[in-house]
């Protein structure tokens, strides 16, 4: 088996080596071509030495351009330059596949905007690999975190489902009717008795629902798939399709649900920066100075705690400095959320106790009667990075509430039989992972730390 160039580099020994990759840079001078290869395991590349006087293939060496694959035998030795320790001076070489002048990255920087339309092969660039190493060490650390540290127990929900989580609406609607001639009744509705489950069904934007199912079998787990939501929305922080990390926990409250959430937060980070130190310099140089001393502060200063009611009296007082003036009542903007943690409370914060019209039908009331024990986490930058809340174990007050919403009883009547049987206290939270490997690479565009981007007007 090949060694990748991440386990060459390491090597740090002349020793006879054979190096796979793609060609990133060619540079050819009299006597001397030199090569940078890399192949996606590691930021930086291999720098390859090939001898023109004593290389006995320079036929092939010409044919070789960016985006070329090829495989190099030959002898590390210690660097000559002072951008490496070592370097590959190959006596051979195989070309796998030639890439010509039409290759998209011939230029040396493309923009983040040009390679979303080349996604199948943006990979290829320092930034996205970079992402998708860092997105792929994220997703370990979150599995690790709470089956190894936590003991939680994974859980897999549907991805086709009949209820809203959120009662919002924006929905994908998966179906089997002939959409060019779809069955009515006598009515004049769709017949649904003729599609495959009988009744509307959409791809799911939460798997909270069914977790709570199970928080109350098996006491703690977590979700992490993928969700959907049809929300017409072009901007940098919505997808269409995107991935979250949902925990519910029987028997916590809402004040061990934020523990739990800054502790999730902390170890992934730091899990992050512990295991691949060298791409996250890498953000810190070229995408978000300042970024690595950011994600240190927030994994070591302790959260500040705020409830909503204190938060808006603070952003009164700094009502002219906002684009969206605040009230109680009303919904918290980013720069809000920024302004918390930048200014008011000076470090990543979690705010409760939201006003109930803002927040969801399940979500647990307060003794006032306005607020529910709801709860965001805050960071600096970004703003909202994960947001949960205590669930109402209460059969007739979520039955009360459902119908000030009017939600359909008879959709959520499974729901309604967790507060019949067995019920308990029990809390979660929902975290947008892209929205966390955002923040951890300092990207600002959310389409670029997935390695497809699904959003409204594109697939």
């Amino acid at each position: 088996m090949k060694k990748s160039i991440k386990e060459i580099l390491s090597i740090n020994k002349e020793t006879q080596v054979e190096a796979t990759g793609w060609v990133k840079t060619k540079r050819d001078s009299k006597n001397v071509v030199f090569i940078n290869l890399n192949d996606g395991t590691v930021c930086k590349g291999l720098q390859v030495v090939i001898d023109k006087e004593t290389f006995k293939d320079l036929k092939t060496i010409d044919k070789l351009s960016t985006g070329s694959s090829v495989l190099f035998s030959g002898k590390l030795v210690k660097s000559q330059g002072a951008n490496q320790s070592f370097e590959l001076l190959a006596s051979s070489c195989v070309l796998f596949g030639e890439a010509d002048e039409t290759f998209p990255m011939q230029k040396k920087r493309q923009t983040l905007e040009y390679l979303r339309d080349i996604p199948h092969l943006r990979g290829r660039t320092n930034t996205m690999s970079a992402v998708m190493r860092v997105r792929s060490l994220a997703s370990f650390a979150v599995h690790k975190f709470f089956q190894e540290v936590m003991g939680f127990y994974y859980l897999h929900t549907p991805l086709i489902t009949t209820s809203d989580c959120e009662g919002a609406g924006e929905m994908f609607q998966v179906t089997t009717l002939d959409l060019a001639s779809v069955a009515k009744d006598k009515n004049g509705n769709v017949d649904y008795s003729r599609d495959f489950f009988t009744r509307p069904a959409y791809l799911t934007v939460s798997g909270q629902l069914e977790g709570e199912s199970y928080a109350t079998a098996i006491r703690n787990i977590y979700t992490f798939g993928p969700t959907f939501r049809a929300e017409k929305s072009s901007t940098t922080r919505h997808l269409a399709e995107f991935w979250m990390i949902e925990p519910e926990m029987a028997f916590y409250d809402l004040n061990d649900n934020a523990e739990l959430a800054e502790k999730f937060l902390k170890y992934v980070l730091n899990y992050v920066l512990e295991n691949n130190e060298e791409d996250i310099d890498f953000f810190d140089k070229f995408i978000s100075e300042g970024l690595k001393s950011m994600l240190v502060d927030v994994i070591n200063k302790p959260f500040a705690r705020i409830t909503y009611t204190d938060a808006i009296k603070e952003l009164e007082k700094n009502n002219k400095k906002f684009e969206y003036p605040v009230k109680w009542g009303s919904d918290i903007q980013t720069e809000h959320e920024r302004y918390i943690t930048e200014t008011i409370c000076s470090a990543p914060s979690i705010v409760t106790d939201y006003p109930k019209e803002i927040k969801s039908f399940y979500m647990k009331e307060n003794p006032d009667g306005k607020t529910v024990r709801a709860m965001d986490v805050l960071v600096p930058r970004l703003g909202e990075i994960i947001g949960g809340s205590q669930r109402e174990e209460d059969y007739n007050k979520l039955l009360r509430r459902m119908r000030e919403l009017n939600l359909d009883e008879n959709s959520y009547k499974w729901y309604l039989d967790l507060r019949k049987y067995g019920t308990v206290p029990h809390s979660g939270f929902g975290l947008g992972f892209e929205r966390l490997v955002l923040y951890v690479t300092g990207m600002q565009n959310i389409r670029d730390v997935i390695a497809y981007p699904r959003y409204y007007h594109h697939s």
